[in-house]
């Protein structure tokens, strides 16, 4: 990794550079993959806004012209490059905060490959490192009036602190005491439309005329803040999910019959008699398409509240009351501010380019890229750090 070689540089310079700025003063990493030189430039001006990337095609003796997607993280002051599984390249910024050090640029992954497709040009997407795991999202779909509310509103009251609900977007206007970022994240039109071609949605409809959807990083944010996270949506939205990358615990709650059902909806008192009457008919497709088994893992009949309501418990392994949860390492592991890296297997060792030899091994940190989960357009999580006292093999070798 490291600096640019010299062939790169003199071959951009004999004019190939098409986009390359070679008067960059940001610190730069190479790391080839087949034919394919990626250039991640750190960027030393505090005005750019991001991480750059180019790509130099050594086949065709040119740069290649390239969609950026996914967050992109800021720029720093230097940085690592590993690539791992020649699908993805793991950068490790330096003097960076330890919730913003970890990155990874996707070059081959499936969501990338499915983007060339779509976009029919050059892709790499950007996905935000996280240390430990999280538990999967619940999407939780079931016809209008079969309580699904309710047994999600029982399941936050009696558990506060480890389920959340992500913010959908919309592009209608916000009413009054709506407020951005918590009712909804209000936005426009054609910005939901670019991003949702991005890839950034995991589901979408449009409604009178304005889109509301759920977007990945709202869902990622409620895993950022150690909480899982709790998708009610139409059976619709849920087969969209699925068709995603998210991966999740798909549950459909069903009423014991379909006049059960409108039984229950007259007794709201709160709809006309056709719009009861649409919402039977409406409900009848989605009990049919709810027992779909490409589509739902678990059906739950909410005969009884209260035992509907157990039985969702148990299967969210909540029987027992709520497991412990867990701090992320970073909390104890730091990585050093100035650092070399090298790679054994599926570890990445970190050391100090500033301690002395002898001393280095003893604050040598371990990166453990075994068990990587997820990735852009959200986040890569499943990654593990500790201290190399905890590491033996191969460490005597370095």
């Amino acid at each position: 990794m490291g600096e640019a070689p010299a062939f790169f540089i003199d071959d951009l310079q004999r004019g190939y550079s098409n986009g390359f700025d070679l008067n960059s003063k940001g610190p730069q990493t190479v790391t080839v993959v087949g034919d394919k030189s990626y250039v991640i430039v750190g960027s030393d001006d505090e005005l750019k806004s991001s991480i750059g990337v180019q790509i130099y095609d050594k086949s065709t003796g040119k740069s290649v012209s390239l969609t950026v997607l996914g967050t992109k993280p800021k720029p720093c002051q230097g940085h690592s490059a590993v690539l791992l599984n020649d699908d993805r390249i793991l950068i490790i910024k330096k003097n960076s905060s330890p919730d913003d050090c970890l990155w990874f640029l996707e070059v081959d992954t499936k969501f990338v490959r499915e983007q060339k497709q779509i976009l029919g040009t050059e892709v790499v997407a950007w996905s935000k490192g996280v240390i430990g795991d999280t538990e999967k999202p619940i999407v939780i779909s079931g016809p209008s009036g079969v309580g699904k509310g309710t047994l999600i509103s029982k399941l936050m009251k009696e558990f506060p602190s480890m389920f959340g609900f992500s913010v959908s977007h919309t592009t209608r206007a916000p009413r009054e005491k709506e407020t951005d970022g918590v009712h909804y994240h209000f936005t426009y039109k054609s910005v939901m439309e670019k991003e949702i071609k991005d890839g950034k949605f995991l589901e979408f409809a449009s409604v009178h005329g304005n889109l509301y959807g759920t977007s990945i990083e709202a869902v990622e944010v409620v895993a950022d803040a150690g909480k899982r996270c709790i998708l009610d949506i139409d059976v619709q939205g849920a087969r969209s999910v699925r068709a995603s990358s998210l991966e999740a615990i798909f549950i459909f709650i069903c009423p014991p019959s379909i006049q059960e059902l409108e039984n229950r909806l007259r007794e709201r008192g709160t709809e006309s008699d056709e719009q009861i009457k649409k919402r039977v008919h409406n409900a009848a497709a989605e009990l049919e398409q709810g027992k779909s088994p490409d589509l739902f893992a678990h059906i739950l009949e909410n005969d009884d509240l209260e035992k509907c309501y157990i039985n969702l418990k148990k299967l969210l392994g909540l029987d027992g009351g709520a497991p412990a949860t867990h701090k992320s390492t970073l909390e104890t592991v730091h990585l050093p501010a100035d650092h070399a890296v090298s790679k054994i297997g599926h570890k990445i060792l970190i050391a100090s380019e500033t301690q002395e030899r002898e001393k280095a091994s003893k604050n040598l940190i371990v990166l453990d890229v075994s068990s990587l989960k997820g990735g852009a357009p959200g986040r890569t999580r499943g990654l593990r750090l500790y201290a190399a006292d905890k590491f033996s093999d191969g460490i005597n070798g370095i």
